[in-house]
């Protein structure tokens, strides 16, 4: 495999935001690549690129390309042979160099000298910021506030304390005891439940700042895995209470916040961004496009490389410049190919899972790699980099492409096989409409299952229900039987 044959891989298998990073170091390091400005021709002083081709579908299935024998008055690939991993990639004699049809599509980076508003809006008070304000009121003593200020630090964005005293009073030169004299007054800190160093204690805070925390509570905190098991027989014994004073107390935990330090915000959640979009045609079809936001956009600057190589006059430097202009014209047909890899798999997906967009996921067909690669003439290998980290943006939802990829559940009557994912809906919706009084075994599950033409075994149907995290039936009843009370 050559260096950039096993690039080409690596950037199949890039989500967009690595992509981008990808890229962006990309242009550091090169000079002849140029950024693709949004909406405008290529610059001047870059390289003359072909008109991109609409960004949007032109038929049923696809957004610009039919599928592996649709070549015909078709842009062609800008390789031969790129899904083929056992040869090298050979670009295509009839593009120029630097040529990529997503080039100039979409929305592209605004300029860094546009003035950016949102640059300027006002911090937010973070939970450190909050806890050292109460930090200097609360304690006056230096060597204590010290201390304070050494285990705000120690703090995550959740208000849970992390680290070990031992290991704090060993590099504060302190002993344990002032250490934990410090933390109990730090304990008292809004918001409740700050400075705990698990669960146990942040419920245990809150509950000692309502005056609730009574000796029937403290022997639940001290249980919680009874709790979380549903043992509610052992739990009553423990506590010395009855049905109804133990439904209200579990009640009243779960009014409690586990994670008090969210309130201040956490580290920011990055949105997952699609890479393709799927919509209803007026035909009743499916319509299958990129997101051209996640396609970068670069030129090869060939003006400047005419410039600087026609001054160059030693071997090094026009041996640098030749591998700067291969490189550049690389990344751009690479990234053309991926973007087309990338919408004819998502238009096999949406063609082979048709009845889950018309009718939802208990129509979700079983779907391998094999079969996607063999319709559209690629490795099976390819098709298994270009489906990671890609997301498909749907009326139903933004999914993965592997979520479309499920294993087979024979039918009960030897008819079609039921996807695996289409059966835990099928689960999940039985036990949600399950009552009080008549709470499913597996056993029961199979029965059901069984009637609706699905065979399947008991540990299946267990395993699904443990990866959905639904508890058992007998966990169940007990868990209906003290809402009923309270």
């Amino acid at each position: 495999m050559t260096p950039q044959l096993m690039q080409a891989i690596k950037l199949l298998q890039l989500s967009n935001l690595d992509l981008a990073a990808y890229v962006d170091a990309e242009l550091e390091r090169n000079p002849l690549l140029d950024r693709g400005a949004e909406n405008d021709a290529a610059p001047a002083d870059a390289a003359e690129t072909p008109a991109p081709q609409e960004a949007g579908p032109t038929d049923a299935w696809g957004a610009t390309d039919e599928g592996p024998d649709a070549h015909d008055g078709q842009p062609q690939p800008a390789f031969d042979n790129a899904a083929d991993e056992s040869e090298p990639i050979r670009p295509r004699a009839d593009l120029p160099a630097g040529y990529s049809e997503w080039a100039g599509v979409g929305a592209g980076g605004r300029d860094d000298s546009d003035y950016n508003l949102e640059a300027f809006v006002s911090a937010e008070t973070t939970l450190t910021d909050w806890l050292c304000e109460q930090l200097t009121l609360a304690i006056a003593d230096p060597a204590r506030r010290m201390i304070g200020q050494y285990l705000v630090d120690l703090v995550d964005e959740t208000g849970y304390l992390t680290g070990d005293l031992e290991a704090a009073a060993e590099k504060l030169g302190t002993s344990v005891a002032e250490i934990e004299a410090v933390l109990g007054i730090l304990q008292k800190f809004d918001p409740p439940g700050v400075f705990a160093r698990d669960l146990a204690e942040c419920l245990a805070l809150q509950l000692k700042e309502q005056d609730r925390f009574d000796p029937a509570m403290a022997g639940l905190i001290a249980h919680l895995d009874l709790v979380a098991r549903r043992d509610f027989a052992g739990l009553k014994k423990i506590c010395g209470v009855g049905d109804e004073d133990l439904a209200d107390m579990i009640a009243e935990i779960r009014k409690l916040n586990p994670k008090p330090g969210l309130a201040f915000g956490s580290a920011p959640v990055q949105p997952i961004v699609p890479d393709v979009f799927v919509r209803p045609a007026p035909n009743g079809a499916w319509l299958v496009e990129l997101n051209s936001d996640t396609l970068p956009k670069v030129l090869v600057n060939q003006s400047y490389y005419a410039e600087v190589s026609a001054t160059a006059r030693r071997d090094a430097e026009k041996s640098y410049l030749a591998d700067c202009l291969q490189n550049a014209t690389w990344l751009v047909r690479a990234l053309d190919q991926r973007a087309r890899t990338i919408l004819k798999v998502a238009n096999e997906i949406v063609r082979q899972q048709d009845a889950f967009f018309a009718s939802g996921v208990q129509h979700l067909r079983p779907l391998n790699l094999k079969t996607v690669a063999e319709a559209i003439g690629m490795h099976e290998s390819t098709v298994s980099r270009v489906t990671a980290n890609k997301y498909m943006a749907t009326s139903r939802g933004i999914f993965e492409l592997k979520y479309f990829f499920t294993s087979a559940i024979a039918a009960a009557h030897g008819g079609e096989a039921h996807s695996a994912e289409a059966v835990r809906h099928r689960i999940k919706q039985l036990i949600d409409t399950e009552t009080a009084n008549e709470v499913l075994s597996d056993d029961t599950i199979v029965e059901r299952l069984r009637e609706a033409g699905i065979d399947i075994a008991r540990r299946t149907v267990a395993k699904y229900r443990e990866a959905m995290r639904i508890p058992s039936s007998v966990q169940r009843r007990r868990e209906k039987q003290v809402a009923a009370l309270s």
